[in-house]
């Protein structure tokens, strides 16, 4: 597998050309063809012969949409093959107040929580910050967006893979993608997505990106919530909490929850009461989720008249809490839903 040249950022690419013995007015060129989206060998601007030295480093394409799925609710789920011919999902949500697109961060996941699919087929491996960035610029520019004028205007690293277990690379991503020239999505319009790797929560927290930090909680005590997710063997609620604490006083951005309702698990009475003792006070709020159908999995969905007693029952008892709107599930696209690669007939 060759260099991702989206990996590069401008600074980056400025040195590159130099060293490629090109005039630096190129970088600028090559870096305006990768931020709307083309890839190498449809960079109008760029010559043929610095073109063919660039291929010859360089993948001419870090991925490209090879599916795309449509919701009844406008939601589109794309399948993205990668140039080592791996498979990732990603998500574009349409709302009012403006359209987000949901991204992978790896290929697959070896976190193991027992309501995802991601993680069924464990991790193959990390996506470098080209091909996460990639996805953003491919989907932009499909909806006819430029960086100037973006049609992606918000992302949550909330596809395959958990997003701090690949800490490097989507901290680059990050921060590349907020860049001043570029498609410039600013941090603030960024919600990252983790099952509670409290040792990199705290390094986020410095890093001066002020993503919305959104924690995957699921359970009041960590007995129960390690029932579905292996990782509350490792770190304690309570050390999630202290992360998030120092998180909300590095950054001044409060943080957010998810809580998938499971029957039998975690929606009954009980389990909102609890939630609202261990989180009453705190700058957070609480996204419960109806939990989305995942095959493999023996897992059931609370009723909708349980999820909307749950919701109520936290708002009642002081917390900010909202049930998740549900988009995409019938192709697959819903929370949980995104899978390490799809049917291999699609490959």
């Amino acid at each position: 597998m060759k260099e991702i040249i989206q990996d590069y950022n401008l600074n980056e690419l400025t040195a590159l050309v130099e060293e490629m013995g090109e005039k630096p007015f190129r970088a600028k060129q090559l870096y305006t063809g990768i931020m709307r989206g083309h890839d190498i060998s449809d960079i109008p601007a760029l010559p043929k012969p610095f073109v063919e030295k660039l291929c010859q480093r360089f993948e001419n394409c870090a991925l490209e949409i090879i599916k795309t799925l449509r919701s009844a609710d406008g939601t589109e789920k794309y399948l993205f093959r990668l140039s080592d011919g791996n498979i990732i999902e990603g998500v574009f949500m349409q709302y009012k107040y403006g359209n987000t697109q949901c991204v992978s961060t790896q290929v697959g996941c070896r976190m193991g929580c027992k309501f995802c699919a991601s993680t069924l087929g464990g991790l193959v491996r990390n996506l470098t910050s080209g091909e996460i960035l990639s996805q953003v610029l491919k989907v932009n520019a499909l909806h006819g967006g430029t960086p100037a004028k973006r049609q992606v205007t918000n992302v949550v690293l909330m596809g395959s893979g958990e997003p701090l277990d690949n800490y490097k690379n989507v901290v680059k991503f990050l921060r590349d993608m907020a860049a001043e020239g570029g498609i410039n999505i600013s941090p603030r319009n960024v919600s990252l997505s983790t099952c509670g790797l409290v040792p990199a929560m705290y390094d986020l927290a410095e890093e001066g990106l002020p993503v919305n930090l959104t924690v995957s909680l699921h359970n009041v005590t960590d007995e129960e919530r390690a029932r579905t997710m292996p990782i509350a063997k490792r770190y304690k609620i309570s050390e999630i909490l202290e992360a998030c604490t120092n998180y909300f006083k590095k950054t001044g951005r409060r943080y957010i929850f998810e809580y998938s309702l499971i029957e039998g698990e975690n929606s009954d009475e009980r389990h909102a009461k609890e939630l609202i003792a261990l989180l009453k006070g705190r700058p957070c709020h609480v996204n419960l989720i109806r939990l989305n159908d995942v095959k493999e999995r023996n897992l059931a969905a609370a009723s909708e008249r349980g999820a909307q007693l749950f919701l109520k029952t936290l708002t009642d008892g002081g917390l900010s809490a909202t049930l998740r709107r549900r988009m995409g599930a019938d192709i697959g696209g819903a929370c949980g839903q995104l899978r390490a690669g799809y049917l291999k007939e699609e490959q």
